[in-house]
């Protein structure tokens, strides 16, 4: 098997190690192979990719999908985030636990993140370009966030001041305050 695959604290989220082959014109990777894939436990069909520019400091989520959930895969072509995932799922034996994973161009690891679970990362790095695979379509009516910074989830972000947030993201709630019917069951 080409890809080493590990599970995280959460089950379903797992972290990615692409081989990867270098010689002194470079290096060459499969980001993305369905059958490979598939083998791991992963979806074979994605039917969204995403690309994400960001600056340090910036702070993206969580987010999710109530309506047209989103499994993803993510990883980093260049610059440095911390990727976390949070499962958000009602009667989930680790609801309301998280897992944080530093995801670089250079370690070029892969994180999936199934249905039923939030998503965000801040950036480490100046800047850094973020692509992820998404196995349904973006629903903008479908979409809900869990404040960043909520005490009871408790994540530990490797950041040293407030970081920058979008109008949206500065809005969500606690994962305490959302109504039952915006979120997944388990």
């Amino acid at each position: 098997m080409s890809l080493k695959v590990t599970e995280t604290n959460l089950p379903g989220v797992v972290l990615i190690e692409p081989r990867v082959f270098t010689d002194p014109r470079g290096f060459f990777l499969e980001t993305f192979n369905g059958s490979k894939y598939g083998a791991c436990g992963i979806p074979e069909t994605f039917v969204q990719d995403n690309h994400s520019q960001s600056s340090k400091g910036i702070l993206r989520g969580l987010h999710y999908q109530i309506t047209q959930p989103q499994g993803k895969l993510i990883y980093v072509v260049s610059g440095e985030i911390f990727d976390v995932a949070v499962d958000i799922r009602q009667g989930s034996p680790t609801f309301g636990q998280w897992t944080g994973i530093t995801l670089s161009g250079e370690n070029k690891r892969q994180l999936y993140i199934p249905e039923g679970f939030a998503h965000g990362f801040c950036v480490l790095s100046d800047t850094v370009d973020v692509i992820y695979k998404c196995t349904d379509f973006y629903s903008p009516e479908g979409e809900r966030g869990i404040a960043w910074d909520d005490p009871e989830i408790g994540i530990d972000w490797p950041i040293d001041a407030a970081p920058l947030l979008s109008e949206k993201d500065k809005k969500n709630l606690k994962l305490s305050e959302m109504p039952a019917a915006d979120l997944p069951q388990y």
